[in-house]
C-alpha cells in the first residue's frame, strides 16, 4: 500500500466515523483559546479545563490579564505544570497583544509565534481552531499516531511530521485532521498499550501490519 493510498483510506474512515472532531480545551474566544493552549503544554486538557473557569472569571479579557501581576497569575495556575514559566509567558503574551496587536489574537502563524510562550504547535492550534486556517499542530499524540499508521516516514521532528502530513491531507480537511489524530492517539492508539483490537484503521496501519506478520511467523 502506498502512502497516498493509506492516507486516502484513513481519511475516509475518519470522515465517516468521526465527522465532528474538536479540541477538548474549553474556550469561548481566541483569547481564551491561546491562554488554554499555553497552559496545556505538558499538561492534560482535563487539568487545564479545571483551572481556566476561575482564571477567566478573574481575567475575562486580554486587558485584565495584561494588568495582572505575574505573582497573581501564578497563584491562579499553580496546579498546572511549570506554573512559573507559564505565568511569565501569559503576562508577556497579554502585554504584547495590547502593545503590538491592538488587543486581538492574530491569525497568522508567524505573528502568533512572536508572542511569549507561543511556539509553532501552539500557533498552529490557535490558527486552526480559532480561525479555521489549514494548520496542523503536531503534539506527542499526532507524532506517535502518524508514525505508527505510516502517514509520516522517518520524520524525526514535529515540523518534519507536520510537513509530511499536510502534503497528503486535502487543505480543507487539515483543521479537522489535527483533531482526528489527537483524539485517536488519546483514546485508541495510546502510547504504552495501543488498543489495536478496537482500532477502525488497523487494516491500514503500517505498525499493526508489521506486528501481524511477526506474530504469524
Amino acid at each position: 500500500m502506498t502512502r497516498k493510498e493509506r492516507f486516502k483510506h484513513i481519511i475516509e474512515y475518519f470522515k465517516v466515523n468521526m465527522p465532528v472532531a474538536e479540541t477538548e480545551l474549553e474556550h469561548t474566544s481566541p483569547y481564551e483559546l491561546i491562554v488554554a493552549t499555553i497552559l496545556s503544554a505538558q499538561c492534560t486538557d482535563k487539568r487545564v479545563n479545571i483551572v481556566t473557569p476561575p482564571f477567566f472569571k478573574k481575567y475575562p479579557t486580554v486587558n485584565h490579564l495584561a494588568n495582572a501581576s505575574v505573582e497573581d497569575i501564578f497563584q491562579m495556575i499553580r496546579s498546572i505544570s511549570y506554573p512559573n514559566n507559564k505565568a511569565k509567558n501569559l503576562s508577556g503574551m497579554a502585554k504584547m497583544l495590547i502593545s503590538d496587536f491592538g488587543g486581538k489574537v492574530p491569525s497568522d502563524i508567524d505573528q502568533l509565534q512572536k508572542l511569549p510562550g507561543v511556539g509553532r504547535k501552539t500557533a498552529n492550534v490557535v490558527a486552526s481552531v480559532a480561525y479555521n486556517k489549514p494548520a496542523l499542530a503536531v503534539d506527542t499524540h499526532v507524532f506517535r499516531v502518524a508514525k505508527r499508521l505510516g502517514l509520516s516516514h522517518n520524520a524525526k521532528t514535529p515540523l518534519a511530521t507536520e510537513l509530511q502530513l499536510i502534503e497528503f491531507i486535502p487543505q480543507e480537511l487539515i483543521p479537522i485532521a489535527h483533531h482526528w489524530l489527537i483524539l485517536h492517539g488519546r483514546y485508541v492508539c495510546v502510547a504504552r498499550k495501543p488498543k489495536c483490537e478496537e482500532c477502525g484503521v488497523s487494516e491500514f496501519c503500517k505498525e499493526y501490519g508489521k506486528r501481524k506478520v511477526a506474530s504469524d511467523k
